[in-house]
């Protein structure tokens, strides 16, 4: 006679594990459906609409690119976008630098004036550029006033207004993630410089730029395409001389109706757009390779 005694050990344990991801997709479903509709639908429609109207063909593509006022437009994009970029970056360094190493409530108050911009509506910070920047608006008058000039500077319905008016509104942008990077870099590496005979600009070429690289990239990459689509900035500050895609784009289906040509245009700009993503993760997966070895 057996004396074994039947445990629930000596049951078989079924163990339910749940399928990995499950619950994440079923969470993820509703804004994978927003984007679908909103976005990969509209974007998919604009490309079917540049080769299908007015006639099956990549003819509004020929046309795009066989213009040259468009060519001009496509100039203007680049060349506004690159100069914002520049501009922003100059200014947006050392505002970093200085939240990373100012007291607190100096960050404090700084981060708040930042914040502050970003949540006013940009329509009507564009209008008050306009009237600081016109040439009876306070800027010129403070300035003939100290004797600086002696007339009025044009500076709206050109590339200074649409830079300035811009670089405000990108600053933001730049400065966050740059400032996250400059304050994970320990001060330490920077005494060691200036211990091993490095002048300040040498520790500023040879250790700081270096380290804030990743968020140099980042946040520059983020104010160069934003400012490739911008539209309402440009267009009231910058004026037809200084018309760029988004512009085009408007102007061809509110006023023209030529979708097809506005899908080729849209088209184009996403590329474009893209395209600077993937060379921004191929840059940072690179980046962070070396880093690890």
């Amino acid at each position: 006679m057996s004396n074994a005694i039947s445990t629930p050990a000596d049951e078989p344990i079924v163990v339910s594990l749940p399928v990995p991801g499950s619950r994440s997709a079923r969470l993820a479903l509703p804004a994978l459906l927003l984007l679908v509709v909103f976005f990969l639908l509209p974007v998919l429609s604009l490309l079917l609409r540049s080769v299908l109207e007015p006639s099956p063909g990549i003819q509004n593509y020929a046309e795009l690119f066989g213009s040259t006022t468009y060519l001009r437009v496509f100039g203007n994009t680049f060349f506004v976008a690159f100069v914002v970029t520049a501009v922003t970056l100059v200014v947006g360094f050392p505002t970093a630098w200085l939240l990373a190493i100012a007291p607190r409530w100096i960050s404090k108050l700084v981060f708040a004036i930042l914040l502050l911009s970003m949540w006013t509506n940009l329509l009507a910070r564009t209008f008050a550029w306009m009237v600081l920047l016109q040439q009876t608006g306070p800027i010129n008058r403070f300035l003939m006033w100290l004797g600086v000039i002696q007339e009025p500077l044009t500076l709206v319905n050109n590339l200074t207004g649409v830079t300035i008016g811009m670089t405000y509104i990108m600053l933001p942008f730049l400065v966050m993630p740059l400032h996250a990077t400059l304050r994970n870099i320990d001060p330490s590496t920077l005494r060691a410089a200036a211990i091993c005979g490095a002048s300040r600009w040498q520790a500023f070429r040879r250790v700081l730029l270096p380290l804030a690289m990743p968020g140099i990239a980042s946040g520059a990459l983020m104010v160069f395409v934003m400012a490739l689509g911008y539209f309402v900035t440009p267009a009231l500050l910058g004026g037809p001389n200084f018309m760029m895609l988004a512009e085009l784009i408007a102007q061809l289906v509110q006023q023209l109706l030529n979708w097809g040509l506005a899908g080729a245009a849209a088209f184009v700009l996403l590329l474009v757009t893209l395209s600077l993503y993937f060379v921004q993760l191929r840059f940072s997966g690179k980046a962070q390779t070396t880093q690890t070895a």
